[in-house]
């Protein structure tokens, strides 16, 4: 076993992207100590050797556990755009009430580093950006400048663009686009797109990759202060993932089109990842690699009857 070389705590820890960090943590020699309210991970997705604490992170019962930690990774959050839309003051107590508890109770402890999350929905055009799920994220790095300007607290912004692997939600009403079309080929359903999908392209970056910088963060000061866009630095659209995944499974079912629903206008997006690729990070994952590993997940998740 590694030696410990601190802890980290996670806000979000049985999420999909918490709960993969948890376990890179863990293997890494960390001592890791993970928050979530359960409301969308899973505890089952809890790596066993997290010391685990079921509060939600706008609470104030937050702080003593922050005590003795040397970096936080923040990510806990509402993101289901949908959802967020519905409920704006959930939406708001939960990503920027959250947030701001947060960097309170690492300033208070002395946290030597907070890396939060970001989002690209920042930069998918000014209707998505009238959007409470975006507003709340503006609002986040609002929270994050001040706390260092005001307090010196060292933070690190990281803006994913569409991270994928896994353990990503399925569970959602609407699941992420990757998750659904696998599981209705593996169940022999017909996935449904939309008219225009072969101009909906997004940056899609695996789980690992984005953990790759992570790590990088508890320890090279370069990232201090600053912003970075992670992601693989290609697009893809929905007719891409559709087809790929469908060579994947060696399937021949053919997709349902629908109008394109109204007020949705296909997005592309394409981070620009220069300046982590600068300090020596780089996506290493490609795409059918990424989904391999995804659909053997969704796969063992049927087994399980989880699915």
């Amino acid at each position: 076993m590694a030696v410990s070389k601190g802890k980290i705590l996670i806000t979000g820890v049985a999420g999909f992207i918490g709960s993969n960090l948890a376990d890179r943590l863990l293997a890494a020699g960390y001592k890791v100590l993970g928050l979530d309210n359960l409301a969308y991970g899973p505890a089952h997705q809890v790596p066993k050797e997290v010391e685990f604490h079921r509060v939600d992170v706008s609470s104030q019962s937050i702080y003593p556990l922050f005590e003795g930690v040397d970096a936080v990774f923040h990510l806990a959050a509402k993101n289901q755009l949908l959802d967020c839309q519905k409920d704006p003051v959930e939406t708001m107590q939960i990503n920027v009430v959250g947030t701001t508890n947060v960097f309170e109770a690492a300033k208070r402890a002395g946290v030597r580093k907070v890396v939060y999350a970001q989002s690209s929905a920042v930069e998918e055009g000014d209707d998505r950006l009238k959007g409470f799920y975006a507003i709340s994220k503006l609002t986040d790095a609002m929270i994050a400048d001040g706390y260092h300007a005001a307090f010196g607290v060292t933070m690190v912004g990281v803006r994913y663009f569409n991270v994928y692997g896994p353990r990503q939600d399925y569970r959602r009403l609407i699941p992420p686009v990757m998750s659904a079309f696998i599981i209705k080929l593996l169940k022999g359903e017909r996935p449904t797109i939309y008219e225009g999908a072969e101009n909906n392209k997004r940056d899609f970056v695996y789980v690992d990759d984005i953990n790759d910088f992570h790590l990088q963060c508890i320890t090279d000061d370069r990232v201090d202060n600053r912003m970075f866009r992670l992601g693989s630095g290609k697009s893809y659209s929905v007719v891409d993932i559709l087809n790929t995944i469908k060579n994947i499974l060696q399937s021949d079912i053919e997709p349902i089109i629908k109008p394109q629903l109204s007020g949705d206008v296909p997005t592309q997006t394409l981070a620009d990842i220069s300046d982590a690729v600068a300090l020596g990070w780089k996506p290493k994952t490609n795409l059918e690699e990424g989904l391999r590993a995804m659909a053997e997940f969704i796969k063992g998740e049927m087994e399980k009857g989880r699915i």
